[in-house]
């Protein structure tokens, strides 16, 4: 790691060549693991209702079966699989069916290795560096999910917060007591928006999912930057979720996935939360 802070020319084309990597991966995490989840409801719920059993196949899992078309199933193989290049190399569509291929793929990996590459720059190459590309992957990944499908799910949202806790523990990024309290407060304060609206309402504003984002993303940033993330993240969602709203031609009641917003919130306060505060503090007078 010592090497490669002192020879930043070869640390920072590794990063953002092992972010294009992960982000072939998360390309993955993001199609697979809502169907997965998806199937092992109805699993559920046929079993707790007592109904029949049915035919029906597993969806393919997330790490043993290999990337193929979506559209004619055919494998890829390993020079159909370069992350970003393959897609601009053969038009965006597959080698052999020729249906297009979503611009999802190449999008999410440039993404995720250009914000490795922020990673390193940002932390170094040692343990904090490893850290924030963890926190990176997982966002990008929950961001994706929760775009497509709404969800956010469980399986990536709880991990997250475990791992801000653990990293609090050695005062990685925040102390302990910062992330507990950053955990505790991030889940709460959604929380308590989600039931005020129900009870005024009677709809549910906001998913669970979104509270235990938040939650996650407190035990990283602290308490201090809770508040930072929420506003940012509504400021975000309101410009872009008005206008999104506005070139589809929906109406306001129209739901927009939130975790998204509260990655990139949560994400920029992550780097610069203190920063961001300091500089308010002096615009508003009050440094």
């Amino acid at each position: 790691m010592a090497f490669l802070d002192a020879h930043p020319g070869l640390g920072y084309p590794a990063a953002a060549g092992l972010g294009l990597l992960v982000g072939s991966f998360l390309n993955v995490v993001i199609l697979r693991l809502p169907r997965r989840l998806e199937w092992q409801w109805r699993r559920d719920a046929r079993e707790i209702l007592e109904e029949p059993e049915l035919y029906d196949p597993p969806p393919p899992g997330i790490v043993v079966e290999g990337s193929h078309c979506p559209h004619c199933k055919k494998p890829l193989r390993w020079y159909e699989n370069i992350p970003v290049l393959s897609w601009v190399v053969q038009g965006g569509k597959c080698r052999g069916c020729k249906a297009p291929i979503s611009i999802q793929y190449p999008l999410v990996e440039l993404i995720t290795g250009l914000l490795f590459l922020a990673c390193v720059w940002r932390f170094g190459f040692g343990w904090k560096g490893f850290g924030a590309m963890l926190l990176t992957g997982f966002l990008v990944a929950l961001s994706g999910i929760d775009f497509r499908t709404k969800l956010l799910p469980d399986q990536l949202t709880l991990p997250l917060l475990w791992l801000g806790l653990v990293a609090a523990v050695e005062n990685l990024y925040v102390g302990h007591k910062s992330a507990l309290l950053g955990a505790m407060a991030g889940y709460l304060s959604l929380w308590s928006v989600y039931w005020v609206f129900k009870q005024l309402t009677g709809k549910e504003g906001m998913g669970h999912g979104d509270f235990k984002l938040l939650a996650a993303l407190g035990a990283w940033v602290g308490l201090s930057g809770v508040l930072p993330t929420i506003l940012l993240s509504s400021l975000a969602g309101a410009v872009v979720g008005s206008i999104w709203l506005a070139v589809k031609g929906r109406d306001k009641a129209t739901p927009i996935p939130f975790g998204p917003y509260l990655a990139f919130a949560g994400w920029i306060t992550f780097f610069w939360g203190t920063d961001l505060v300091a500089a308010y503090m002096r615009f508003a007078g009050l440094a």
